[in-house]
């Protein structure tokens, strides 16, 4: 696969070339359409799956590549859910040390997902808004009707 930039400037991948034409995909819609060759220009070094994960929204996938596992998830939902929490407390409410969940919060920071705040003088953490965004859309309802669950779950 590789990818070109189409006629309006949007990049799309390339699914087949057949003579004067190509098919190609919008990452963000999953559309394919035929395009003539001359009507767009080739993208050098611009990967086709770094493309086509441009189909979920960047929060999403932000908080898709930071968590390891269930319980790094579930670190992430707890601080968009009952954030900002002092760092005692999240040491006292999670069976973690303070190495490993140092380690996650820091991984979650250097992604944009959490920040150091000040809670009732205390250092402290929060997810930020593009946690909450990204997480709101991981919980968009499995039934496919588009409506979001709310941050508590419901």
């Amino acid at each position: 696969m590789r990818t070109v930039e189409g006629p309006d400037g949007a990049t799309l991948i390339v699914r087949k070339a057949s003579g004067d034409s190509l098919l190609v995909a919008d990452p963000e819609t999953g559309e394919e359409r035929y395009v003539a060759r001359s009507d767009v220009t080739e993208l050098d070094g611009d990967s086709a799956l770094a493309a086509a994960a441009t189909g979920v929204p960047l929060a999403t996938r932000r908080v898709l590549t930071a968590v390891h596992d269930d319980e790094s998830l579930g670190l992430l939902l707890e601080l968009a859910d009952r954030g900002p929490l002092p760092a005692v407390t999240l040491l006292d409410d999670y069976d973690r040390c303070e190495s490993d969940l140092h380690g996650l919060l820091t991984e979650f920071r250097a992604a944009g997902l959490v920040e150091e705040t000040r809670v009732h003088g205390e250092r402290g953490y929060d997810a930020t808004a593009l946690a909450r965004d990204g997480i709101a859309h991981l919980r968009t309802d499995a039934n496919g009707d588009g409506e979001r669950r709310g941050l508590g779950g419901d």
